[in-house]
């Protein structure tokens, strides 16, 4: 297969028909899982560390379409970590309260910590894409949000958060086959909303609302990816990779022992 590019580049206009949700590189399905596996130690160590350390975050937005495998990712890439040192916050239909703030409140109120891993499942993204679609808003206003996401997660990144942002870009095909499942299937009937149709009936438009926010959003200091996720082993592979990635290049340490050690005697 020729080579998909993940990482979207500052400037970059993106066309969601350019990049094919099937795509899965040189890997097939055995061979993706295994390498999954051998990483999720390392990403169990550079956690760790990360905790330890207290001085660096990182925060990793998910957005898809509906049934895109946003749970499904947070269950099996992170599978096996440290929950004290991870959160991970949806955002449903904004409170009373939060519509009373900016729309940027109730997400900075999320960020993570210094030594934590934040998942966003759903994120301030959706001021560009439920609003815009829905027409919530005057295009004046969700239009401004670009630049106010563009300020706000610089102002994250200076304050030492590291930022990924994931598109888990299934097809319209692929969609309808897990919506499927989930009426087939008892376990998953309570996955499922009616009012997840009406949202497919409006799927080309949102394709364009999220091929504009990933274009307007993608930076230097929070770049976006489109990640390849009608296969999902395909898809849990290369977040994974993206996210050991970074955190090598943050290389969180253990903090030195406090002085004295070598003379500590514990007692009976």
């Amino acid at each position: 297969m020729n080579p998909q590019p993940l990482r979207i580049e500052p400037g970059t206009t993106v066309n969601l028909g350019d990049y094919d949700p099937d795509y899965h590189a040189d890997f097939e399905k055995q061979s993706a899982k295994a390498a999954l596996k051998a990483m999720q130690d390392q990403l169990k160590d550079w956690q760790e560390r990360l905790y330890a350390e207290g001085e660096q975050s990182l925060l990793i937005v998910l957005q898809a379409m509906d049934a895109g495998g946003k749970d499904s990712t947070i269950k099996r890439v992170f599978e096996g970590v440290n929950p004290q040192g991870v959160r991970v916050t949806s955002f449903k239909v904004p409170t009373e309260e939060e519509r009373d703030h900016d729309f940027l409140w109730r997400v900075h109120k999320a960020a993570p910590r210094k030594g934590y891993i934040g998942i966003f499942n759903r994120s301030h993204y959706e001021d560009v894409l439920v609003v815009r679609v829905n027409e919530l808003v005057p295009e004046a206003v969700w239009r401004a949000r670009y630049d106010h996401i563009n300020h706000f997660e610089k102002l994250l990144a200076d304050g030492g958060t590291r930022i990924l942002k994931f598109f888990l870009h299934i097809s319209k095909d692929e969609q309808k086959e897990r919506f499927q499942d989930r009426l087939d299937r008892p376990d998953k009937n309570w996955k499922f909303s009616m009012g997840d149709l009406p949202v497919r009936e409006k799927w080309d438009d949102y394709m364009v609302a999220f091929a504009d926010a990933i274009s307007e959003c993608s930076t230097d200091y929070a770049p976006w990816h489109i990640v390849p996720a009608n296969r999902k082993w395909y898809r849990d592979l290369v977040i994974m990779q993206t996210i050991l990635r970074t955190l090598e290049e943050m290389n969180p340490q253990y903090p030195p022992p406090e002085d004295g050690l070598d003379n500590v005697v514990i007692p009976d």
